[in-house]
């Protein structure tokens, strides 16, 4: 594998960093880089309608639905650069994850409707899979849609949704045959203020809220809204899980995660001198240092060799795995190098309006918060102990 980038990457990731530098503000980039989720939703949809005239707001998708044609190697320097620089974190949920799905696998019709709105983030989406009972396991989803003449109806209950109350729209899985377990689920888009759909906030451990619970009381659906054929949403959630679990390797977060620690060691006094003198100290950030560029490189290889850019299941959650054991190191080398200001926890409203103090530099802000939030990367998006049956089952046929 070639470790250098050619001239032309090289070209490109400076076009970036002259773009990101002539549109962020300092403002925006200091409430991205306090880590609060959600982020302030308000700089994400700018910032979404600013990479769409640009014709950069889909990195990932065909170039025949507004993707850019970029190379696997151009939207890793993109995104990281986004990172490093302080840009908004768009949406996931419509951007890389359902958006690839409709582009692939639903009617025109529905990419007519749905994918223009999702590139000029006019449109955003939830993700509904998990339930009480339904978790890791998605095959177990309990939530039903019948069809009646041209309308689906539908009931259940969605579990860990994230970002629901700040979505318009909603992907969800649902049975629409009971006699089948990975048979007879469907994807369906549902509006979120369709009748008989209810959003309940769960307050998270630093007094946030980013998830919810979705609860669905005969909702009635088109039947046009259904993605693909009745039954075949397995299909399209193991192409959208690879695509999930590939991006929650984290590694633009991770190597913004490293810019940010060695920051905190250079303004960090201990015993008289930076943090970053430390020997003990350097050790650690100098392994984690390591890991990460390893895992930089695992990414590329599978973004490079993957057929049609579908990432092979069992490499995806290699990723993944490897991704969120680092998260957990990463915020956890952030925390101690602050040390005592660390224990500060910033609220959404402390960290949008907070500024920079001798004793509270920027560097604060959001730091804790990302730690506790970061707890839950090895459970989201599949836990990890899934991911290793995965790897077992796919990689090793055991």
């Amino acid at each position: 594998m070639n470790l250098q980038l050619n001239p032309e990457d090289l070209a490109f990731r400076d076009e970036v960093r002259a773009f990101l530098k002539a549109n962020l503000s300092p403002e925006v980039i200091y409430r991205s880089r306090t880590e609060v989720h959600p982020p302030n939703e308000d700089d994400r949809r700018w910032w979404n309608g600013v990479l769409n005239k640009k014709g950069w707001a889909a990195p990932s998708w065909p170039k025949q639905y507004g993707g850019p044609g970029w190379t696997p190697i151009q939207r890793h320097l993109f995104e990281m650069e986004c990172r490093l620089a302080g840009a908004p974190e768009l949406r996931w949920q419509g951007l890389r994850l359902i958006g690839p799905v409709i582009c692939e696998f639903a009617s025109e019709a529905l990419k007519k409707r749905y994918l223009p709105p999702i590139l000029e983030g006019t449109e955003q989406w939830a993700q509904g899979f998990s339930e009480p009972g339904a978790g890791s396991d998605l095959a177990s989803l309990k939530t039903t849609a019948l069809l009646e003449g041209d309308e689906y109806v539908v009931n259940g209950q969605k579990l860990w949704t994230t970002e629901a109350g700040y979505s318009e729209l909603g992907f969800f899985l649902v049975r629409t045959d009971t006699t089948s377990k990975h048979g007879g689920i469907s994807m369906l888009i549902i509006d979120m203020k369709s009748p008989g759909v209810t959003v309940r906030p769960i307050e998270m451990i630093n007094g946030d809220v980013s998830t919810y619970e979705v609860f669905l009381d005969n909702v009635r659906v088109p039947k046009g809204n259904l993605i693909g054929e009745p039954g075949s949403a397995w299909t399209q959630t193991k192409f959208l899980l690879a695509n999930e679990r590939t991006s929650s390797a984290d590694i633009d977060k991770a190597q913004g995660d490293l810019r940010r620690i060695r920051d905190i060691a250079r303004k960090t006094q201990k015993n008289g001198r930076p943090l970053l003198e430390d020997p003990v100290f350097r050790q650690q950030l100098a392994q984690l240092e390591l890991e990460v560029e390893a895992l930089d490189w695992a990414v590329l290889r599978v973004l490079c060799n993957a057929p049609s850019h579908h990432p092979v299941a069992a490499s995806a959650s290699v990723l993944k795995i490897r991704g969120s054991q680092l998260q957990h190191k990463l915020t956890r080398l952030a925390v101690d190098a602050l040390g005592l200001r660390s224990l500060r926890l910033y609220s959404r409203e402390d960290a949008f309006g907070a500024s920079a103090s001798d004793a509270w530099p920027e560097l604060v802000p959001g730091v804790m918060v990302d730690h506790l939030y970061m707890r839950a990367c090895t459970i989201y998006g599949g836990a990890t102990e899934v991911q290793k049956n995965i790897i077992a089952k796919q990689a090793f046929g055991l």
